[in-house]
């Protein structure tokens, strides 16, 4: 399974959380980036939930959201 977890961080916080972030097992990749939220992380994993989880534990993070990709992506 993969997703994308959209981050929101304590002001000036962001590029040491992503790096932070991108070193938990499961994350292929986060980026700092400007717009409501912070923070980009794409992650992937038999279960989403416990990488989530940890992703929720780093200081500094104030919000997440989960947005599950699709196993077969649809075309239009």
């Amino acid at each position: 399974m993969q997703a994308f977890i959209l981050i929101q961080t304590e002001v000036g916080r962001a590029s040491a959380i992503a790096a932070q972030i991108a070193q938990i097992t499961g994350v292929q990749s986060a980026q700092d980036v400007i717009g409501p939220y912070d923070v980009i992380a794409r992650v992937s994993a038999d279960d989403i939930a416990p990488v989530t989880q940890e992703i929720r534990r780093v200081p500094g993070i104030t919000r997440t959201l989960t947005c599950d990709i699709p196993e077969k992506p649809k075309t239009i």
